[in-house]
Parts: structure tokens; sequence; C-alpha cells
């Protein structure tokens, strides 16, 4: 299966320099210098995987990952100039999966795009107690891994690739603590580097969203300076 790659940044070097290691490697890339052109396309035609600037002109990243991520799950891989740490914690606060740093080796980006892909594929579908066809059910919570879907006492909760598959990793075992070393190993590949902050930043985003569908939602505990449960009751 030929996977698409949506590819957006002002850059018309990296747009074309990119594309084309991508093509070699047999994705379908999708390229665009404008922001609102991209989100425009995207969310008409579908992609598996989005790698987007966060400095544009007109609608700049950030913008764009927002309003991409109030209608999709799609994993995405933001771009980043050296030394902004605000940006990467920002874009990752605010639903991204990865991040790359300006100047880039596109044998990484190349990678880290065959991580998500593989992930995502691999949250769908390989055999395991929450694997195809059998649904998670956790008190109010159900995880069906199949369909990619989250509720909450009957209600949809939108999780990206990371998300889903960290809280996968917490219900598995309601009230057992989870490392966030054991999370990284449950949502991340072996050869992708995160830190403690990146898996802070997808609990504090995943938090909010259980609270949007209910302001009580407590159930992602954590213990400091140990890691993360879910406390079931």
């Amino acid at each position: 299966m030929t996977h698409t790659i949506a590819l957006v940044d002002d850059d018309q070097n990296i747009l074309t320099s990119v594309s084309m290691a991508l093509e070699t490697e047999g994705f379908r890339v999708r390229a665009y210098s404008d922001g609102t052109e991209a989100l425009r396309d995207i969310s008409a035609r579908p992609v598996d995987v989005t790698v987007l600037d966060i400095k544009m002109p007109r609608m700049d990243g950030m913008e764009l990952l927002t309003r991409l991520r109030r209608q999709s799950s799609v994993p995405i891989i933001f771009l980043t100039s050296k030394d902004e740490e605000l940006d990467e914690i920002l874009g990752l606060k605010m639903g991204a999966d990865d991040y790359i740093t300006k100047p880039f080796s596109q044998r990484l980006l190349i990678e880290r795009i065959r991580t998500l892909i593989r992930r995502e594929e691999l949250s769908r579908e390989r055999d395991s107690p929450t694997a195809r066809g059998e649904k998670m059910m956790r008190g109010e919570l159900v995880l069906d891994p199949d369909r990619h879907l989250c509720t909450w006492r009957g209600k949809p909760v939108e999780l990206t690739v990371t998300e889903f598959l960290i809280l996968k990793s917490l219900v598995h075992r309601p009230g057992h603590v989870r490392s966030r070393n054991q999370l990284m190993d449950a949502a991340y590949d072996d050869n992708v580097y995160v830190d403690d902050r990146t898996i802070d930043s997808h609990i504090k985003r995943m938090r909010k969203k259980f609270k949007r569908v209910d302001s009580e939602f407590s159930q992602i505990e954590t213990l400091y300076g140990v890691g993360y449960r879910y406390n079931e009751t």
C-alpha cells in the first residue's frame, strides 16, 4: 500500500528536495507552500501523515495544527528551527505526534514518518488482548483499537494515535503505575527519542479532551516522580 504524505513549508527548496526523497522511497507526496491551501485540500483528501513547518506566512504551522486537530487524528510531525524550545513544547501540547529540528536529515524524517505509519497500523491490526475485534472496557471508558475509537460515558473522545497508545497502556492494568519510560515504549518506536516532557504534554492534552466530555473526569492520575496510572473507580 502506498501512503500519502502532506508536506507543508513555505521554503520551496525544502518542498522540492524532501518531496523527491519521499517519492524515491515510494511515498505519494502532496506539497503545499501555504497553510490555507493545505488545510482545504487535506480536509477534502485525507493523508496518512502530515509534515508541517511552524514558521509560515498567512496561516502558520501552529494554526494549521490546531485546525487539523479539530477534524482529524492524522499523525503530524512539525518542523521547528533550532533553539525554539517553546515551539516544540507548544506543538506537542496542541496535538503533534513528533517534531524535527531544522536543519534535519531527510533520512531521519523518512524514518520518523515510517514509524508513525507503522504505529498507527499496529494499533489497528496487531493481535493482542486489545487487538482487532476486542474492545477494552474499564468502567465508563471504552477503547476500540480496531476502529481507533474512544468513548467516555457513551460520548466520543477524539484522540491522536500517540494519545490512544498511551491511554491503552494505562488502562491495560488499572491501578498499576506506568512510568514515563514505559509509556514512551508503548507509544514510540525504539529509534525515536522523546523526553519526559513529551509524555507529560500528551497526558495534559488527553485530560483536557476528556474534561470537554465530562468536567469531573479524573481517572488519569499523576504520581509525582513516579509516573501515571488509570484509576477505574
